[in-house]
């Protein structure tokens, strides 16, 4: 094995505790989120006293107002928060409990990693749509919205990741996602990219996603299955089977697993519209379009 147990001196482990804990506790009260989210940012960032001076009238500068309020989710956006179809009961927590994840990872104190693999590992029982035991997510994490998101037991997902959960995302038991990966649960158009369909993306327990990989919208990673480096999933990989290039193509079979798998001349199926996602948008929408072209081709 390539691991090793590390600890804490025992005062430091008990700090982290009672922190992760009143923290954990909290979320899971009626308390409002928001003020939650505010409260932890400001401590962990050292800010209180300057909070406080604030709140109680003195004179700040324009730009140190600007980081004060900023701590309060509900004075912030997310470029997810402007995505028409999203379900805005679910984001509105969602929204909070992703800014305090994205927040505590541009802190110095992200970098122990003991205290920050426990840390996200609370906050993602209360942003993901389920989480299973044992899971690492080490730092840079991006996600859409987090609540689209399910993961199984034991599942490591490395630094400078994105999950996108525009549509669905499941990924199963003991996966590694290693530096770099995306994937993805959104496409769009060809002709016109403000028309948006959504996925359900799959990745099965025991898969392997490696450094830079990406996942294209709708596609299952079978189970024990590998996406080798910079590869591009553009159709299913099927169970067992080692995928690499752009686009990724199944190349092996892993050793002694030759008789469970597809066969290699039978890989390569696109399956992408059977995990479509179907939504309805509001018929009072404003729909804002930032591009404002003409699409009609040349006559």
């Amino acid at each position: 094995m390539t691991k090793r147990y590390v600890s804490l001196p025992d005062e430091a482990e008990a700090g982290m505790r009672a922190f992760i804990d009143e923290v954990d506790r909290r979320l899971s009260s009626d308390e409002d989120t928001c003020s939650v989210v505010e409260d932890v940012l400001i401590d962990l960032s050292g800010d209180r006293e300057a909070y406080e001076r604030w709140q109680n009238g003195a004179s700040v500068s324009p730009a140190e107002r600007v980081r004060l309020q900023s701590y309060d989710p509900c004075n912030t956006t997310l470029e997810s928060e402007y995505y028409a179809e999203k379900d805005e009961e679910q984001f509105r927590r969602s929204k909070h409990l992703q800014w305090l994840w994205r927040q505590f990872d541009s802190l110095p104190i992200a970098d122990n990693v003991e205290f920050a693999l426990r840390f996200r590992r609370m906050l993602a029982d209360h942003l993901f749509e389920e989480c299973g035991d044992g899971c690492r997510f080490f730092k840079g994490i991006t996600f859409t919205y987090g609540h689209n998101i399910t993961i199984g037991d034991n599942a490591v997902i490395h630094d400078d990741v994105h999950l996108d959960d525009r549509g669905r995302l499941t990924i199963g038991d003991r996966v590694s996602i290693s530096d770099g990966v995306h994937v993805y649960s959104h496409d769009h158009d060809v002709v016109d990219q403000t028309e948006v369909r959504n996925y359900h993306t799959i990745i099965e327990d025991d898969a392997r996603l490696t450094y830079d990989s990406m996942v294209r919208a709708g596609n299952r990673v079978g189970e024990n299955a590998i996406v080798g480096a910079r590869g591009v999933v553009q159709h299913d990989v099927p169970a067992h089977h080692i995928a690499v290039g752009m686009p990724a193509k199944s190349v092996k079979i892993k050793p002694g697993w030759e008789d469970a798998a597809t066969p290699i001349e039978e890989a390569g199926v696109n399956r992408q519209e059977r995990r479509r996602i179907e939504y309805d948008l509001p018929d009072d929408l404003e729909v804002f379009d930032e591009f404002e072209r003409d699409l009609e081709p040349p006559r």
